[in-house]
């Protein structure tokens, strides 16, 4: 059997992951301007001069929380489009179901509320936010509705506004789940939420049978 690493290995090897962690919570509890590193230090069991080793500053922090925890969720994403074979709808539902599993669902839920908030202060953190994440996301989008209309399932739509119609729901439910007091979702069952807006995105994309007169 191999030798069982010493435990002061094992510790260092964990750091980054532990900073990332306890660094996630501190961006969604406390937004991005109010974060200290070494707060994200001290949740994480470590010196500050420890974070230091591993990240220059709160932007690289922040840029990697992003990178480990929602990229690759995008990257997914973009796998399971690629090898799609069903409907488009079909698409739309297994792109979100994976989202809201992986991020939705989770403290990185957080994040856009963050974004939204403080983009004006910190421009750099949005236009990163924007490239690795809105954009990749949006296209996702946008190419399952091409994909619909080229194959006769949607009705012709202006994709890029349409995009941004479906989007923007799933968008306000995450402010609601991050928002304190009355600014919350009352009593609301997020799953149900998201089928509700589904059934509503599929009958307004399906083609009708019998196309309405104006």
């Amino acid at each position: 059997m191999p030798a069982t690493p010493p435990p002061r290995k094992r510790r260092k090897e964990a750091r980054p992951a532990e900073l990332l962690a306890a660094a996630l919570t501190q961006f969604v509890d406390k937004g991005y301007a109010a974060t200290r590193l070494e707060d994200v230090a001290r949740q994480a069991g470590v010196s500050k001069g420890t974070l230091y080793l591993y990240f220059d500053n709160k932007e690289a922090l922040f840029k990697a929380v992003v990178q480990d925890g929602i990229v690759p969720v995008l990257a997914e994403g973009e796998t399971i489009a690629a090898g799609h074979a069903g409907d488009s709808f079909t698409l739309l539902e297994r792109l979100l179901d994976t989202w809201w599993s992986r991020i939705g669902n989770t403290a990185y839920a957080g994040i856009p509320k963050l974004i939204i908030a403080e983009a004006g202060n910190f421009p750099e953190i949005a236009a990163f936010y924007y490239e690795q994440v809105i954009s990749r996301g949006r296209a996702l989008v946008i190419a399952a509705l091409r994909r619909g209309i080229e194959h006769g399932e949607f009705r012709p739509v202006d994709v890029k506004t349409t995009t941004d119609v479906i989007l923007a729901p799933i968008l306000m439910l995450l402010v609601w789940r991050h928002s304190p007091g009355g600014c919350r979702m009352a009593d609301g069952d997020p799953r149900l939420y998201l089928r509700t807006h589904l059934d509503l995105v599929c009958r307004g994309l399906t083609r009708p049978a019998h196309p309405v007169r104006v």
